[in-house]
């Protein structure tokens, strides 16, 4: 499923405007984005938790090379999903 497909689903399902839910949608995006920039989580209860963790700095290889290289530290986004979306699933 793609994001204008998801969006047909999420207004189909709510009864709404195509174009108020893809408002909805990138709201939620939006404030995702906001609250891991800001070092916060992003819990839904039941759904899943994204979050951010910190990748520590490493060594790794040039593929063509071979040459070895220092790979810097950054923050990764996470998704952790929740007991009943995982039970839903399988």
């Amino acid at each position: 499923m793609n994001k204008k497909e998801l969006i047909e689903k999420i207004a189909e399902m709510a009864g709404l405007k195509k174009s108020d839910a893809e408002k909805a949608l990138k709201a939620f995006e939006d404030a995702t984005v906001a609250a891991l920039k800001a070092d916060d989580k992003v819990t839904l209860v039941g759904f899943g938790t994204f979050s951010v963790s910190e990748r520590k700095e490493r060594k790794g290889r040039n593929p063509q090379t071979g040459a070895e290289m220092t790979i810097p530290a950054k923050k990764v986004p996470k998704f952790t999903p929740g007991k009943l979306f995982k039970d839903s699933i399988d």
